[in-house]
């Protein structure tokens, strides 16, 4: 049984199908990509997942129940989390207590008897930020701000990671680090489904990978297999390995921004 089940969604705006009888499944202790070009409907799926849009057709399941009609709040408390393109840090607070907050909220009643200043510096450390635990939030590089994001996430310990865009602002190296991040926290039990940009990421930290293309799922599979894939490379590049081409077609190398 897969951790997390999208089971023929369906999402419109008007006339505009922007999620059209979707698909997919991300497991346990796995990380999942969730790609396409631009407009292709990934982050509405995101937030059909996350409680933030309605679907007009099709289930959610998590962890083996149905969360269709759950609000927000209820689907984290199962184990959900969530980080989005747009930062939203408290910018006048402190990293640490950015992180705090998330923390305090989640162990409820209990974290404000006893705070839990130990769990929240060992979070930073983890992220790689510990050495901005005592900077505004709103004053550190846009790359923190993603992996202050990632702790303020991790603080409620989910079992399901919903990452929207999390590299985005980081350089080549701290890309790196980042991509052996996600590999520790999947290998620690949790599921990881990221919409990314970062094919060379991608690439090489997914165990599975779909791609939606105008609102439906059009391949799934490991990166290897995907990124082979005569359907995934016209949608991406408008041409296949079967057609000719003026520039080699590898998607790490071809494409450098989907959203």
């Amino acid at each position: 049984m897969s951790l997390l089940e999208v089971d023929d969604v369906v999402v419109q705006f008007g006339g505009v199908t922007a999620v059209d009888h979707a698909a997919f499944t991300a497991e346990a202790g796995r990380i999942t990509g969730l790609i396409g070009p631009n407009g292709a409907g990934k982050t509405t799926c995101f937030n059909v997942i996350s409680g933030l849009q309605k679907p007009n057709h099709g289930t959610v399941r998590f962890d083996g129940r149905s969360i269709t009609r759950l609000p927000v709040h209820r689907r984290a408390r199962r184990g959900m989390g969530r980080t989005f393109q747009r930062l939203e840090a408290f910018g006048s607070l402190t990293v640490r207590d950015n992180v705090r907050v998330a923390r305090d909220i989640a162990r409820g009643i209990g974290g404000l008897v006893r705070p839990a200043q130990a769990d929240v510096d060992g979070l930073l450390e983890q992220v790689g930020i510990a050495a901005y635990a005592d900077e505004r939030a709103d004053s550190i590089p846009t790359g923190t701000a993603r992996l202050l994001e990632l702790a303020r996430c991790l603080a409620s310990e989910p079992k399901l990671l919903l990452l929207d865009e999390p590299s985005s602002g980081l350089d080549e190296s701290e890309t790196d680090a980042f991509g052996e991040l996600l590999a520790q926290l999947a290998a620690e039990g949790r599921g990881i489904l990221m919409v990314e940009h970062d094919m060379d990421l991608v690439m090489s930290v997914c165990d599975d990978i779909h791609v939606l293309d105008f609102g439906r799922v059009i391949a799934s599979g490991p990166p290897g297999e995907v990124r082979a894939n005569p359907q995934v490379q016209q949608a991406y590049l408008g041409y296949s390995d079967a057609e000719p081409a003026a520039e080699p077609s590898d998607l790490t190398q071809e494409l450098e921004v989907v959203r």
